[in-house]
C-alpha cells in the first residue's frame, strides 16, 4: 500500500503473532511447560496468543502481508513489544504501550524502513506518539477531482520520503476527552517516470508543520472495539515559519461509532470528511482510503466518505464480516459528481487470536469499480491509537 495509507491505518502497531516462529520461543528454564499456554486459552483451549503477548522477554518477530492493489503483493517484517496495562477506570482507559521497527518492499520496487512508540504516561493522562520513516513508493498519478475520472490514463510516479512526527495528547481531568499537538517534518522527493506538465511538477520539498487535534475517545477496546465512540477534529498546518518550504494546511473530521447489537452482531460506522488549503503538493492531497478502492487512486482537495461494517459471531471464536462504503472526492465546493464519486464493499473472515487483548484477525475480500482485492486484517480495519 502507499506509504500514507500504511502508516495512516497502523497497522503494524498491532501485528501480535500470527506468523511468529513460535517453534523458537521458549520459556524460561526455571519455568518448564509454560509455554504450552502461550498459545492457548486455559478457557476454552483454542488458539490464543494472549499468554505470548504477556511475556516481557523481549521483542516479538511479526510478518504481515501487504495486498494493497496500489503497490502490488509484498511484505512487512517488524520486531513488535505489546505492554499491557491494567486499568478498572472504564473505557478509554489501559491502553497498551507499543514500540515497534522494520520494513517493508512490495513487487513494483517499493521499499522502506519505520519505527514507532506508542506510550501513555501518568496514569493514562497522557499519550506520546513518536514515529519516524524512509521510504520510496511507486505509484500511479490519475488527477484530482473532475481530473480523475477513470478513463483518463496515469501516470506512474517514484515517491521518496524522509521524516519523523512527535505527537502529545492530553486528557481532560478523567473524561474520555483529549488534546493534541505536535510537529511533523519531512523530505519529500517525486519523480515520473515520463516528463508533465505543470501543474504537477517534479520537484524536491520540505515540509514542516505543527499537528493539533481534539478528540473523544470512549471505544471498550483498541484493537477490534465491540461498543463506544471516537470523534476527532485534527489540523496540520505547515509553513515556513515551522521549516516548510510551501504553506497549506490540511482539516480532518473523523467519526466512528461501535454498536452491540446482540451477544453475536456488532455494528460500526465511520464517516470522514478531509480538506486541504493553500499549495498543497498534489501527493498530499486527501483521497478515498477503504477496502476495495486503491490507495490515492480517487484525490481531490476536499474528500468524504462513509463505511459500515456488520460482524457476526457465528461460532466460538470465528465471525464473518460484511462492509460497505462509499467516498467522493472533489477540486471545487458544490460540485460532486458521479464520476468521482466510487462504493466498494466485500465480506471476510475473523478468529479472535487473542481473547484478554480483544483482538481479532483474518482477511477481507473486497470489490469496487477497479476490480477486487484480498486485505489481510489484525485488529480493526479502522485503526486507530
Amino acid at each position: 500500500m502507499s506509504v500514507f495509507s500504511f502508516l495512516r491505518s497502523q497497522s503494524l502497531l498491532f501485528l501480535i503473532a500470527l506468523l511468529a516462529n513460535t517453534a523458537t520461543a521458549q520459556a524460561p528454564a526455571d519455568e518448564p511447560g509454560d509455554s504450552a499456554s502461550w498459545f492457548h486459552s486455559t478457557e476454552d483451549g483454542q488458539l490464543d496468543v494472549s499468554g505470548f503477548l504477556d511475556q516481557t522477554y523481549g521483542f516479538l518477530p511479526v510478518v504481515i502481508p501487504i495486498t494493497e492493489p496500489a503497490v502490488g503483493y509484498g511484505a512487512a517484517g517488524a520486531l513488535a513489544f505489546i505492554d499491557r496495562k491494567e486499568s478498572g477506570r472504564g473505557a478509554g482507559f489501559g491502553r497498551p504501550d507499543i514500540t515497534i521497527a522494520g520494513g517493508l518492499g512490495t513487487e513494483n520496487g517499493t521499499r522502506g524502513w519505520f519505527a514507532g512508540d506508542m506510550r501513555h504516561w501518568r496514569d493514562d493522562r497522557i499519550q506520546s506518539l513518536l514515529g519516524a520513516v524512509k521510504t520510496s513508493v511507486y505509484l500511479d498519478y490519475y488527477g484530482t477531482g473532475e481530473a480523475g475520472r477513470v478513463n483518463h490514463p496515469p501516470r506512474t510516479y517514484a515517491l521518496d520520503v524522509s521524516g519523523a512526527l512527535a505527537l502529545g495528547r492530553f486528557r481532560l481531568a478523567d473524561s474520555p476527552n483529549w488534546l493534541g499537538l505536535g510537529y511533523v517534518l519531512a523530505n519529500t522527493s517525486v519523480k515520473f517516470d515520463i516528463p508533465v506538465d505543470a501543474p504537477i511538477p517534479e520537484r524536491n520539498l520540505r515540509l514542516g508543520g505543527v499537528l493539533a487535534s481534539v478528540s473523544h475517545d470512549s471505544r471498550d477496546n483498541l484493537f477490534t472495539p465491540l461498543r463506544g465512540y471516537y470523534l476527532e477534529l485534527s489540523g496540520a498546518f505547515m509553513d515556513q515559519a515551522f521549516g516548510s518550504d510551501l504553506n497549506a494546511s490540511r482539516y480532518t473530521l473523523l467519526g466512528m461509532q461501535y454498536f452491540a447489537l446482540h451477544p453475536q452482531w456488532y455494528l460500526a460506522l465511520r464517516e470522514s470528511l478531509s480538506t486541504n488549503v493553500g499549495e498543497t503538493p498534489f501527493y498530499l492531497q486527501p483521497f478515498v482510503m477503504m477496502r476495495g478502492v486503491p490507495a490515492m487512486r480517487y484525490q481531490g482537495e476536499k474528500v468524504a466518505q462513509l463505511e459500515t461494517e456488520l460482524r457476526w459471531q457465528f461460532w466460538q471464536r470465528y465471525s464473518l464480516v460484511g462492509f460497505v462504503g462509499s467516498g467522493a472526492a472533489q477540486d471545487q465546493l458544490q460540485q460532486f459528481t458521479r464520476s468521482t464519486v466510487v462504493t466498494a464493499g466485500g465480506a471476510g473472515l475473523r478468529y479472535e487470536i487473542a481473547r484478554k487483548y480483544g483482538l481479532h484477525a483474518g482477511f477481507d475480500i473486497a470489490w469496487g469499480r477497479d476490480g477486487s482485492a484480498v486485505y489481510i486484517q489484525v485488529g480493526s480495519a479502522w485503526m486507530r491509537p
